[in-house]
């Protein structure tokens, strides 16, 4: 940002606060920058941007010019004041920003006049996000809107015909607005499990209870996890107490009076853990003012060991500096297998492998001989849940995915990547709700997520899948793929060509997707708690870590990075 910029920013903001009007000020071209002491939950100050108001003598197009690039300002109190004053009076009553946001690039942005106030304006979308505050990529598709203007009685065309909804740059949108997780639970009720939204800074916390208790939750996951507040509930308002961190969340519905102890906390916990990135660290629920008694519940965290989980030529366990701290029992069994992936489940009692011979087995600390599952040919690398079940699945038939239950039994799980014709990795949320995969379909590779639908504990079927990246060509166009959950909301994906650099992606499951490169030769990822602990394995042997944006190697002689599935309890 240059140093006339910034202080025009400034100037701009003081004016807003101080006088009334700052007409002499030029306000061509695209908004300003400025701060905003908000808090984002991160404890750090929002950039904001200072939309230019319409200007005497304006044509209908550059007022549609100045419509679209008003998006960016939701102002102090959320409502897009400044892009309403490029409405007719009927239409500003009545417009409705929050209904939705078209995701697009600047630079790409047409505006054709066609007279009798008509101007067609057209854009490459590259995502959006609806009323409840869902994004979903949209793969560069383009958009085209028509808006309609009227000169009003003082001369200056205003649009009277618009659609609902703001566009912001992608390079705007995650300034304008930020990603807030709304928290469901698992259907045991021992997890807490993220489904990330988007929303405005101002007026967050307001936003976040109203998507989680007054609206369905998204249709992929909506199979896949609980929600405590019951039919009938609804939240009426998010108000500060006046107490740093604490808010009141009222409540209407006659179904709170007589809900359970065990409902009453569940709704609780939702609503603190939902609203802990908006700035609200304690809730209070209540009923016609009237507080609702009510205390947090644990849950299980998914949270991982910081240290890597490998196999080396000195054994499997955790590897710290030189040394390897093993897992009772396991290691042993790993060791002895001498396999080609690993995966431990939380309680490091049980472990899905895929040997040298193709088979995938399931290793346990008891020390029994491997338990062998499936020998399918051509089987990708298996994954463990939260219970034990071990899945795998044939790179060359996605919908061929079975799941192998502790006591013996084998599901065949149903609607599982129909459309998919090879798979080339999977990866279970540490939760057991999602399952991410690299499919190839139509020619190209495709990163998606569905919801793992169950029986109890029991998968019986996946929900629709959603995509969320594209990884390039077919699968067999790259030499190696793997996927792995880097923690609660986000997806790392790794394709390695091979001569050409690797490239990583790092997606969060409902949020644009952010690609860097390694390496070359890098054969396997592993996530832990977030994208500072992303590890690479090369086919030499050397291990990765993530370091800003590159790649530093930490180790050599690494056999087999494992992949971790949280802690014991």
């Amino acid at each position: 940002m240059t140093r006339r910029r910034s202080i025009l920013a400034l100037l701009l903001a003081l004016c807003a606060v101080v006088v009334t009007g700052c007409a002499g000020f030029p306000t061509s071209g695209p908004p300003e920058y400025g701060l905003e002491n908000g808090n984002t939950g991160s404890g750090s100050q929002n950039v904001v941007f200072i939309p230019n108001r319409p200007q005497p003598g304006a044509t209908p197009q550059q007022i549609v010019e100045g419509f679209i690039d008003a998006g960016s300002g939701p102002g102090v109190l959320g409502n897009w004041a400044v892009a309403r004053e490029f409405l007719a009076p009927d239409l500003a009553d009545t417009w409705k920003p929050e209904s939705g946001v078209i995701v697009d690039e600047r630079a790409e942005r047409d505006y054709v006049e066609t007279g009798d106030g008509v101007v067609d304006f057209a854009s490459e979308v590259v995502g959006t996000v609806d009323d409840k505050g869902a994004y979903e990529r949209a793969d560069l598709s383009p958009g085209n809107w028509t808006f309609e203007l009227a000169q009003q009685d003082d001369g200056e065309w205003r649009i009277t015909q618009a659609p609902d909804g703001i566009w912001l740059d992608e390079a705007q949108f995650p300034q304008v607005f930020h990603k807030y997780p709304l928290m469901y639970f698992d259907p045991s009720y021992q997890f807490l499990v993220p489904d990330v939204r988007w929303f405005p800074v101002t007026k967050a916390a307001g936003r976040i209870a109203d998507a989680l208790v007054n609206h369905p939750k998204s249709e992929w996951l909506a199979e896949s996890v609980e929600t405590a507040f019951p039919d009938g509930v609804t939240a009426v308002a998010v108000v500060p107490t006046g107490e740093e961190g604490v808010s009141d969340v009222a409540l209407k519905g006659d179904a709170m009076l007589v809900a359970t102890a065990d409902a009453r906390n569940r709704m609780l916990t939702q609503l603190e853990e939902s609203l802990r990135s908006a700035g609200v660290t304690d809730v209070v629920m209540t009923v016609e003012s009237a507080p609702i008694e009510a205390e947090p519940v644990t849950v299980r965290s998914t949270r991982v060991p910081p240290a890597p989980l490998v196999l080396t030529e000195a054994g499997f366990g955790f590897l710290t500096g030189d040394e390897i701290g093993k897992i009772p029992g396991l290691s042993a069994a790993v060791e002895a297998a001498s396999p080609l992936s690993v995966q431990v489940g939380a309680e490091r009692d049980l472990a899905a492998a895929r040997l040298a011979s193709g088979a995938v087995v399931r290793l346990n600390a008891a020390g029994t001989e491997p338990e062998v599952l499936d020998t399918r040919p051509g089987l990708i690398d298996p994954v463990i849940d939260p219970y034990g079940v071990v899945w795998s699945v044939p790179q060359e038939d996605p919908s061929a995915l079975r799941a192998y239950l502790p006591n013996g039994d084998v599901v065949d799980v149903v609607d599982a990547w129909g459309d998919a014709t090879a798979i080339a990795g999977m990866a279970l949320s540490r939760d057991g709700t999602r399952i991410a995969a690299v499919l190839s379909a139509g020619g190209r590779t495709v990163v998606s997520v569905a919801g793992v639908v169950r029986d109890d504990v029991v998968p019986d079927r996946l929900g629709e899948p959603i995509p969320l990246a594209v990884a390039g060509g077919a699968v067999v166009g790259v030499t190696r793929i793997g996927v792995t959950w880097i923690d609660d909301v986000s997806v790392g994906v790794l394709t390695s060509g091979a001569d050409a650099d690797s490239t990583v992606i790092e997606q969060v499951v409902g949020a644009p997707t952010s690609t860097s490169t390694a390496p070359a030769g890098m054969a396997s990822i592993a996530g832990g708690n977030g994208v500072s602990s992303l590890r690479l394995r090369a086919e030499d042997g050397t291990l990765s870590v993530k370091r800003g944006t590159s790649w530093q190697p930490t180790a050599t002689g690494i056999r087999v990075l494992a992949t971790q599935q949280g802690e014991p309890q």
